[in-house]
């Protein structure tokens, strides 16, 4: 498929237009960023316990994933500058719903909107970035965007910090709220208008009902693996329904007049390539979460200042991921993810030998977070951009969001697992390492079935 050429030039965008943007996608990253140390928190004020308490993480995770095509399909149908707000709104009436909630049932109730509301903001984004700007400095816009997660990794635990010291748990989630107000003001005066499709046409019920059965199935299925669950009658057929639901999908959505997957974006092979990059991106992605973990275990240190260790990290993904995009018209996108996948695979390759030395894991979490913040940045989201009509631009940055976040959950099952079965400690996550820089060498070689610059 050829880069789809605009029907009609675009007036330049408003100057507020990527601090509207930039602030709505870091706003809903930094609620996951600031979870973790509020935990401890909401067991205290609800008298939960840890298992109970972590359902906070996995009903935001599961919300998001599965309204994230229905958001992006949305967007295309009516508009993105509704969608995007409506999802603003919904996001801090999650966060108020929170905040004075009177027992931990509706904790988990403003968890879900928030998490519901979260999946439609990044590719609604994304999308707009392509509505707005000019194919030559999408790159750079959506490389901007992609650094938000690294700030809000940085920046979330030391602000929850703060919080939980000077005003108590609630207040961790309330400050979106004059947040949120400010970008909905701003929104209403600097977001585009877009053309709506499809507003006459049938809505596809039965592919949102099935890509959100699909996907919920895949995430408890995975989930019952990484947490050692392995309940030999339950996660087969968590995954087994997954498998179902999504040839179920396929033969729906071939028949659907205005489907929310179009399957025809897997028609071209640069796409085809890129969704399956979107899972190795995801997957080098979420091999950060246990990078602490290896510090505490091979450096005998203490939990709390391994977190320290993450820094380094988080500051090369937002170098990597704002340098790229700038760089990513001049290199092509198939230069930069090569470099981006290399990178990760490097990290991870030194990772699994830096029991040696502190400073060698160091220099191995530099690379990784580099390369996290290339492929994770805006490269697969600009590729999907360029070949896209605009009709399926918010439904093509669904299915990216999607395929990250699978990559995302499987690491975490097969890393652990892996970690695990090879006796645990530094030991087993030294061989699960050298294995995730196995899969990072792969997705560079499947990075070379993309077209050149």
């Amino acid at each position: 498929m050829s880069t789809p050429p605009d029907a009609v030039a675009a007036p330049p965008p408003d100057p507020r237009l990527m601090t509207v943007l930039f602030m709505g996608v870091f706003m809903s990253a930094l609620d996951s960023a600031v979870v973790g140390p509020a935990m401890p928190a909401l067991r205290a004020a609800f008298g939960v316990d840890i298992s109970q308490v972590g359902m906070v993480t996995i009903v935001f995770s599961l919300c998001s994933l599965s309204s994230n095509a229905l958001m992006a399909s949305l967007s295309d149908r009516y508009g993105r500058r509704p969608i995007y707000l409506l999802n603003i709104l919904g996001f801090a009436v999650g966060s108020l719903v929170i905040a004075v909630a009177p027992t931990f049932a509706v904790v988990l109730a403003g968890r879900a909107l928030q998490g519901f509301s979260a999946g439609g903001i990044t590719p609604t984004a994304s999308a707009m970035v392509g509505d707005a700007f000019p194919p030559e400095k999408r790159g750079k816009m959506l490389g901007l965007i992609g650094a938000t997660f690294g700030m809000a990794f940085l920046v979330g635990p030391l602000f929850a910090s703060i919080m939980l010291t000077l005003a108590g748990w609630p207040w961790i989630f309330l400050i979106n709220l004059p947040l949120a107000a400010v970008i909905f003001w701003m929104g209403l005066k600097a977001l585009p208008t877009h053309a709506a499709a499809g507003v006459g046409q049938p809505f596809d019920w039965a592919g949102v009902v099935l890509v959100a059965s699909m996907l919920t199935l895949l995430m408890l299925g995975i989930n019952r693996v990484a947490d050692r669950l392995m309940d030999a009658v339950l996660w087969p057929w968590l995954l087994a329904g997954s498998a179902v639901c999504l040839v179920v999908l396929l033969l729906v959505e071939r028949r659907a007049v205005r489907p929310i997957v179009p399957l025809r974006v897997f028609a071209s092979r640069q796409l085809a390539v890129t969704y399956a990059l979107t899972l190795g991106a995801g997957y080098g992605m979420g091999s950060v979460i246990y990078v602490a973990s290896f510090a505490v275990a091979a450096f005998d240190m203490a939990a709390k200042q391994a977190g320290f260790l993450l820094i380094p990290l988080v500051l090369a993904s937002s170098a990597g991921s704002v340098l790229f995009g700038r760089w990513l018209n001049k290199l092509g996108p198939r230069a930069v993810l090569l470099s981006g996948f290399g990178a990760l695979g490097l990290g991870s390759g030194l990772l699994g030998v830096s029991a040696v030395g502190l400073w060698l894991f160091i220099v191995a979490t530099v690379f990784m977070g580099l390369g996290v913040g290339i492929v994770v940045g805006g490269t697969l989201r600009t590729i999907v951009l360029d070949e896209v009509p605009v009709a399926d631009r918010g439904a093509a940055q669904g299915l990216v969001n999607i395929g990250i976040s699978v990559g995302s959950l499987l690491v975490v099952a097969t890393l652990g697992a892996l970690a695990d079965m090879l006796g645990g400690g530094v030991a087993g996550l030294s061989q699960a390492y050298l294995a995730c820089a196995g899969v990072m060498g792969a997705m560079a070689l499947l990075v070379l079935g993309l077209r050149g610059k």
